[in-house]
């Protein structure tokens, strides 16, 4: 099992794409430490999120988590799968409502980001760390 999770394409264009998802997650991840009354904490308490201030830590903590191993392309399969729940989450609770409010057309215009995440790290789990990566240094020991 250990093998099949870092097994990678040797492919720059997955590398590309592992490098995008992990600035993305990092630069989102810090934000709900910097600014935690925006996007930490105070964005989960007007969700209407309970403990929104653990929920806050552990979101921005699984965000930079998971983008410092997708940068290294350390078990980038498991790091996706945790960029993949919280874009679906982020979806659920943040863009289906905009949807039931303002229309579709709205919720499209407001979710690129997070569909274009959602889409990236399923093409992770399914293709690896790609070149330049940690997995791949592993694999050929």
């Amino acid at each position: 099992m250990g093998i099949k999770i870092l097994q990678t394409r040797d492919s720059l264009s997955v590398a590309m794409i592992r490098l995008l998802v992990g600035v993305v997650f990092l630069s989102e991840g810090i934000q709900k430490f910097i600014y935690p009354e925006l996007r930490g904490a105070g964005r989960f308490e007007s969700i209407g999120f309970e403990e929104p201030e653990l929920l806050g830590l552990f979101v921005g903590s699984l965000e930079v988590s998971s983008a410092l191993l997708l940068l290294f392309g350390l078990y980038s399969r498991l790091a996706a799968i945790a960029t993949l729940l919280i874009m679906v989450m982020a979806i659920a609770t943040t863009k289906f409502p905009i949807w039931a409010h303002e229309g579709f057309w709205e919720m499209m215009h407001a979710s690129r980001t997070d569909l274009a995440m959602l889409v990236c790290s399923i093409y992770l789990i399914r293709n690896g760390s790609g070149k330049w990566s940690i997995d791949r240094l592993l694999l050929r020991q």
